[in-house]
């Protein structure tokens, strides 16, 4: 049985399997608790499976590794492979963004410096991937903290400019034209029943 496969008498063989496959899938650290909780295992055991893991890709040389950071697991790549990542993700800009991608970043274009937070509130999904994604290519970056909540605020780039040929935001088109025509109609029917 190799290191891979190594597992300890009377841990479930599928543990390590089943703990990478989920968190391969994870896009946010994903404590132990919560880890033990869908495997139906007690912590201590997750616990000490996780730190196996990790200590595996690296005795392996894996080109990834599995951190506990911000309270919870998740895959990194090495620091090491850093200019190859890079690398491919500058090569991979040509690549067309996926429609998600094109949501996420009109919505930091026109309220820019917006939260990770207030951009999920406004698509209705969790953009935490998207903006990693946005952020890896350049087109968006961190540009502080909001006062009150600390959260990372993002705004766009001086690429995002130049990959669409603007001099500045204030030539990003007006959004009214692209809005519903019948949104002021109702507002204004609404309106005048409270009126009268």
């Amino acid at each position: 049985m190799n290191d891979a496969t190594r597992h300890d008498p009377g841990e479930r063989p599928d543990l390590l399997p089943s703990l990478e496959a989920i968190l391969l899938v994870a896009d946010e650290p994903v404590p132990d608790v919560v880890l033990a909780q869908v495997l139906e295992l007690p912590t201590g055991v997750v616990g000490t499976a996780l730190e196996r893991l990790a200590e595996q890709y690296t005795e392996q040389g894996r080109g990834f590794d599995l951190r506990q950071v911000a309270g919870g697991w998740r895959y990194y790549t090495r620091t090491e492979h850093a200019p190859v990542v890079e690398k491919f993700v500058r090569d991979g800009q040509e690549v067309r963004l996926t429609q998600a991608a094109l949501e996420t970043l009109a919505v930091v274009a026109y309220r820019q410096p917006v939260s990770r937070a207030q951009v999920s509130a406004v698509r209705g999904v969790n953009c935490d991937g998207v903006m990693r994604t946005l952020t890896l290519r350049g087109l968006i970056e961190e540009s502080g903290a909001d006062g009150e909540t600390g959260a990372a605020l993002f705004r766009t780039t001086g690429y995002f400019l130049e990959r669409l040929g603007l001099a500045g935001l204030d030539q990003l088109p007006d959004l009214a034209p692209f809005l519903p025509e019948h949104i002021d109609d109702e507002q204004d029917t609404e309106h005048g029943h409270a009126e009268t």
